[in-house]
């Protein structure tokens, strides 16, 4: 169930309650595959468009859901004083994610 959605020009923020029985992986493929053929079809990129390869994905409590929310809709503001890519590493070094610099979403240029 989708509780939430927003973003800027260059990501996307989803909220999503999911059971325990539910795969990540297989909800990313399909919600990417998906969204990234319907913007071909309907031609809403200036070429041919494509998602970059991975996501990042956390997990909050119920009673954290309106500020995540809020969070979400106010992305724009947000990331006039915090890029996306800083925020990120940001997010995984409070919460003690090793990560590949390598690896890591890109910029768009």
């Amino acid at each position: 169930m989708v509780l939430a959605l927003g973003g800027t020009a260059d990501h996307v923020h989803i909220l999503i309650g999911m059971r325990p029985s539910q795969s990540l992986s297989d909800l990313m493929q399909y919600v990417k595959g998906c969204s990234s053929k319907w913007i071909n079809e309907n031609r809403l990129a200036s070429g041919w468009f494509s998602w970059q390869e991975g996501y990042g994905a956390f997990s909050y409590s119920k009673d954290e859901i309106p500020a995540v929310i809020r969070y979400i809709e106010n992305q724009a503001e947000h990331h006039k004083q915090q890029d996306m890519v800083d925020e990120y590493k940001q997010m995984l070094k409070e919460n003690e994610v090793e990560y590949d610099e390598q690896k890591i979403f890109k910029q768009i240029e």
